[in-house]
């Protein structure tokens, strides 16, 4: 699962300003959202998928921060949407936002659960120190038990990672939350740094996460 990115963001048919908008982003190679420019998008087609602007989330309203794909050569691996209740173009502007946050991904291709939490166990120890690592390391063993519960995934499937405050971190496949919430910020921001980190997974992924 560890791909670089390479994608545009195509956008629907606009007026000449929005084209304009369009034309830019498609050549800077970002494929990203850019929300700011377009504050009155109602969904994004990215990847032959529609990502809408806005859901709800424990019942706070969130909106979309970026999209972004995640490939390697010619094998794309997953879509990924980073949706939160403000804009933020960093991890720790994003962790700063009150309330619930989600980041979705998209499954482009089959995986197996060991080959996933690999990954996401692998991303959280590569953005954490030695002191972080040591506070966290039940709640990895956790999330890694976790996974390991879940089937073989395939081309369409959703993979949701929901932070609720008061709860903490949960894993939904599809919709359907898989095991008990991992509690604790200083968690969610280990994993969101996956994607979004100092020491991110994939450096235009983020980019795209962040609508930069």
């Amino acid at each position: 699962m560890r791909m670089p990115h390479d994608a545009t963001n195509p956008l629907p048919s606009h007026p000449p300003r929005r084209a304009l908008a369009r034309r830019r982003m498609l050549a800077t190679g970002a494929g990203l959202l850019a929300l700011a420019v377009l504050p009155h998008a109602q969904a994004v087609e990215f990847e032959g998928q529609t990502f809408p602007d806005h859901l709800t989330l424990a019942d706070t309203p969130l909106q979309l921060n970026g999209v972004g794909l995640r490939a390697a050569y010619f094998i794309k691996g997953y879509t990924a949407a980073l949706y939160l209740s403000g804009r933020a173009r960093s991890l720790a502007e994003a962790m700063a936002l009150p309330g619930p946050k989600r980041l979705q991904m998209r499954l482009l291709l089959s995986v197996g659960p060991e080959e996933f939490s690999k990954a996401l166990v692998a991303g959280v120890r590569k953005n954490a120190s030695e002191e972080e690592l040591r506070a966290l390391d039940a709640r990895i063993h956790a999330l890694d038990a976790v996974i390991r519960t879940l089937p073989k995934s395939h081309k369409g499937d959703v993979v949701d990672l929901d932070f609720d405050p008061p709860r903490g971190m949960t894993l939904a496949l599809n919709g359907r939350v898989r095991g008990a919430p991992i509690e604790g910020a200083d968690f969610y921001a280990a994993v969101l740094g996956i994607f979004i980190g100092e020491r991110p997974i994939d450096q235009r992924l983020k980019k795209g996460l962040l609508g930069l």
